[in-house]
Parts: structure tokens; sequence; C-alpha cells
């Protein structure tokens, strides 16, 4: 079915497929005469931070400002020079919009079904570059939690034998002073075997789906945390009550939000002894979000973002690795299973880090409860 976008805004009152709506690209239809915007799609009102409604009247040039490689690329387009064309420039978006930046973009400027109309189609150049890292990064993780997995079961059955062998060797022991050390022995294993359950655990539960309330999850998440720091953190909600139930496994979302959290808490160290340590927790809907290749028309957006001393640059990279730790006596798990439960949701987690500002930031996309 096709239909109208802006009403009235071209003489022949061009329809467009419901196709496009659903492209993670952002798209505009403007008339080729006189660059006026006859349609966007949702991606365009999310990439511009503007809506359908307050686009309308408004024209290519209304929203790039006087773009010469822009401009030039239509006019090629428009004389039919050529069919379509194909470039990487910046585009400078309108000041009215929430966030007036300089975006490095490919954009493409094609004749549309209409003579009268064109087509201008574009993507963040560093979305593209962001995109391909993190689908490195998600692959190399996958490998190593599957060498780990593999490690820990070949861990599993020989600790199992160590302790019981000390537990013999106790008992045997003449002088009560010589058991000290089987215990030292008994208490590794069972340290040891903690962390090899901890790396076995999310790939062995049962998953239980059900539709919750996302801010009853962070505001126990907040309570838990701030049990074990009662003094000196602040933790904001910023949260958007709109937001519909999130159909997943709430106790597995609370975890990865907790160890999230708990380790921002632990790095605010210096932060709390001053008095001035926060953690936001903030939710937003995020629309036609792309999530590994796959495109969902709306996303739960969770950032939880604290004012620390940011992640060693050393490790930035690599801090969704098991067995990473930017602090002393961590397990290096946390983060690891964090990515893995988001990861079973469908969803994805990011992490931008500087002195001062770290926001972790996890989607996932809203789905309906299979049958």
């Amino acid at each position: 079915m096709l239909r109208n976008s802006f009403k009235g805004a071209a003489s022949a009152a061009p329809f467009f497929p419901t196709l496009l709506d659903q492209m993670p690209n952002a798209i505009l239809v403007f008339e080729a005469e006189n660059q006026q915007l006859v349609y966007v799609n949702p991606a365009a009102e999310a990439a511009l931070d503007l809506s359908r409604k307050s686009l309308e009247g408004q024209s290519v040039h209304d929203l790039f400002g006087d773009n010469a490689p822009l401009n030039s690329m239509i006019e090629e387009v428009r004389s039919g020079q050529v069919i379509a064309q194909r470039q990487e420039m910046v585009l400078h978006s309108m000041p009215g919009s929430i966030h007036h930046e300089s975006t490095p973009a490919h954009v493409v400027i094609a004749m549309f079904d209409d003579p009268d109309l064109l087509m201008m189609e574009w993507f963040p150049i560093d979305q593209q570059l962001r995109s391909e890292r993190d689908e490195r990064v998600t692959q190399q993780v996958e490998a190593n939690k599957e060498l780990m997995r593999n490690l820990a079961h070949e861990i599993k059955n020989p600790l199992g034998g160590i302790r019981g062998a000390a537990q013999l060797l106790e008992f045997e022991l003449p002088e009560k002073g010589l058991r000290e050390y089987t215990q030292v022995i008994i208490k590794e294993s069972d340290r040891l075997q903690t962390l090899v359950d901890r790396l076995l655990a999310p790939h062995r539960k049962a998953h239980v789906i059900e539709a919750f309330n996302v801010h009853e999850a962070l505001e126990r998440v907040r309570s838990l945390v701030l049990a074990e720091f009662p003094k000196g953190l602040r933790i904001i909600r910023n949260y958007d009550t709109s937001l519909p139930d999130l159909l997943g496994d709430r106790e597995q979302l609370i975890q990865a939000v907790l160890n999230i959290a708990h380790n921002a808490a632990q790095a605010l160290s210096d932060e709390i002894a001053a008095g001035t340590a926060q953690i936001e927790l903030k939710t937003r809907v995020a629309r036609s979000v792309t999530i590994a290749k796959q495109r969902y028309k709306l996303a739960m957006d969770l950032q939880v973002i604290d004012n620390g001393p940011g992640i060693p640059e050393d490790i930035r990279e690599r801090i969704f690795f098991p067995l990473v730790s930017g602090r002393e006596g961590g397990s290096g798990l946390g983060l690891t299973l964090a990515q893995t439960f988001v990861q079973q949701h469908q969803g994805s987690i990011s992490c931008d880090s500087r002195p001062g500002r770290t926001d972790f930031h996890i989607q996932i996309p809203y789905r309906k409860r299979e049958k």
C-alpha cells in the first residue's frame, strides 16, 4: 500500500511505499525543482532529531545549509546527467535540531520513481566504522568465551579431585597445625570452583521470559548499589516513564546492569570520599535501530553513566573480554556476563569512556512473545 507523507507537499500528491519506512538509513524525498521535502522516513527523523511534522515545508537546504558538494550532486541528478550520485561529505545539521553538529556521512542522491522527485539517502561514516568494529569485537569476544567455557569444563573435574584429595589428606594428618595447608588447598579450590561456575552459569541457566517494567528492575539495581555504598554516592534517575514493558529475562537484565553499576561505584572511590560521586540511570525509546545487522522499529535505550576517572586506555577495547579487569583483585567477568545477558536478548552493549565520564550504552529491541 502506498501513502501520502506530507499533505499538499507536491502538486502530484506523491505516494511512497511503506518499505522506505523500514530502511535503516536516513532517507528524504524532495521535489527536484525547489528541493522541498515531501517525505522523510523514521531513520531520518531520528538522525535529524526532528519530527516529521516539524519538517513539513522545509527544504534540503534548510536542513543542511548551503552545502556545495550536496548542491552539485543534486544538480547533476536533477539535470539528468546521471541517474544517481554518491559521495562522502560533511553534513551540517540545522541550528533547530537538538544536536547541532557536523557529521561525516556517505550520501546518495538518486532519481525517484516520479521524474519530478529526487531521493537522498545517507548514513554517518562513523556509524559504519562503529558497526564494523562492534562486529569484530563481538566475534572476538565469542571466540574468547568459547575458549573460556571449554577451559572451565576441563578445569572442573580435576578441581573436584584436588579438593577431595585435600579433604582425605586432612583426615590423615597427625598434627592439626598441618591442616592449615590443606585448608588453603580446599579454600582455593572453592574459589576456583566459583570462578568456573560463573563462566558456565549464563549458558546453562534456563531463561525466564516475561514482560516486565524496566524501571522496576533499575530501582532494584539502585537499591542494591546504594546499600553497599550508602554515603558519598548519588544515583540519578533519568527515566522515560512512557517506555512499554520489555519482554525478556528480568533477573538477567538486573544482573547485567548491576554488574555495570557496581563496577562504576567501585571505580568512584575517590569521588565517593569527596562526596561528588554520581551514577546516572537513563532510559529512552530508540526508534529505527539496527543491531547486529537486524533492524528493529523500537528498542529500549539504557545508559549507565558515571563521573569517575574513566576506563584505563590500554584495556578500553578489551573490557568485555573474559578475565580483563581494570581493578586490582577484580575477576574480569562482570562485563563479560553483562554482554552475554544483553546479547541473549538480541541487544547490544557498548562503552564510551574518558576521564570524568564513562557511558555504558545498552539497546534491547522490543519484541513480541513467540507463540
